[in-house]
């Protein structure tokens, strides 16, 4: 009897799940991992680091060189002068041959192949070495003391010469010969090639050693004149910056 109770009472038990006791957690799914995305995100995150860097690298790696002033300018065949350039902060690019700021002294050596404007920066490929004098020009050598030349005169300044006499009178020539005093130039287009200033402790003061480049039919007369210390030198409206 005790038996079957037993089994009848079992047989009466519902087939619903039991609720869970309070507190418990139902249980869920594992989450799925996915170290592929992971390692992407870090990658990525790497390159944008390493490319801000190399941005900034670049940004800071400048290098100071050589610009013609605005308003100045290099003529065919002049070499560079102080007064006409400055120096200027530029991105370093080796497939530019700048001329660096430092480089000026060595840079004042060279000639220009051809006209340079205000406000180019200066690279290598513009000049090159004084390889001689151009077709039909002859260098003539003046000693000038001071009242025979304009004050401020400079390289690459375009001057006219005059015979002069050597004590400041004249020496009775024929003035319209280009005599003592007269009203004709020696020369009436010459350019300063090189000029020694009062900042060379090996001159007088006062004293310029100026040398002229000027046509060649003009080097005898411009030279005889030079020699005797008669030549005086102006500059010619618009020659300089």
């Amino acid at each position: 009897m005790k038996i079957q109770e037993r089994t009848g009472a079992g047989g009466n038990r519902s087939g619903t799940a039991v609720p869970p006791v309070a507190g418990e957690r139902l249980p869920t799914a594992p989450r799925e991992r996915k170290p592929a995305l992971a390692a992407l995100a870090v990658l990525l995150i790497l390159v944008g680091a390493l490319g801000a860097t190399v941005l900034v690298l670049r940004a800071g790696d400048r290098i100071e060189v050589v610009k013609v002033k605005d308003g100045a300018s290099i003529a065919a065949g002049e070499s560079i002068t102080r007064s006409k350039v400055e120096p200027v902060m530029v991105a370093s690019d080796t497939s530019v041959k700048y001329v660096k700021w430092k480089q000026l002294k060595a840079l004042q050596e060279l000639k220009a192949k051809s006209a340079i404007p205000g406000g180019a920066v200066v690279v290598g490929q513009m000049f090159a070495a004084r390889t001689g004098l151009p077709a039909g020009k002859a260098s003539v050598g003046l000693s000038l003391k001071e009242g025979q030349y304009p004050a401020g005169l400079k390289q690459g300044d375009t001057v006219a010469a005059y015979r002069v006499a050597a004590n400041g009178s004249g020496s009775g020539r024929d003035k319209d010969s280009g005599g003592a005093g007269g009203s004709t130039p020696l020369v009436a287009d010459a350019r300063v090639d090189a000029i020694v200033t009062k900042d060379d402790s090996t001159i007088s003061t006062g004293n310029r050693s100026v040398t002229l480049l000027v046509d060649s039919d003009d080097a005898a007369a411009l030279t005889s004149a030079a020699s005797a210390g008669e030549v005086a030198v102006v500059l010619v409206p618009g020659s300089g910056d």
